[in-house]
């Protein structure tokens, strides 16, 4: 039942990934379900526009960005994690924090936006 919202101007989207579109298993990652067992798509739609790179801001810190730059560092990508561009539901008020240390041990880089090089 999701949809766009109806005063978004949609003309310039060429391609949506759904997720989270099975009722019996969450699916954090914009690349898997949690399982892993099913994919979204995204990486082929990727791949198929030679993208080598990723640069990931969004909700939450800790669910969704985190599995999803995981999973982008598993498939090869180099990951920028936009810092002032995410937040945390902190369910525990460290879980944030525990989220962006296991990203970056795992090979993401952590950055404001006013880091990122003009291209981004």
């Amino acid at each position: 039942g999701a949809a766009l919202c109806h005063t978004l101007d949609t003309g310039p989207i060429t391609h949506i990934i759904t997720k989270g579109t099975n009722p019996e298993i969450d699916s954090y990652s914009a690349f898997f379900d949690n399982g892993h067992l099913q994919k979204t798509g995204l990486h082929a739609y990727l791949q198929s526009l030679s993208v080598e790179s990723l640069t990931i801001l969004g909700l939450a810190t800790d669910y969704c960005v985190k599995y999803t730059v995981l999973d982008a560092l598993a498939l090869s990508y180099r990951v920028v994690v936009v810092l002032d561009g995410i937040r945390a539901v902190n369910l525990r008020n460290e879980d944030g924090d525990l989220a962006l240390r296991e990203m970056s041990n795992a090979g993401a880089m952590l950055m404001e936006s006013t880091q990122l090089p003009p291209s981004h």
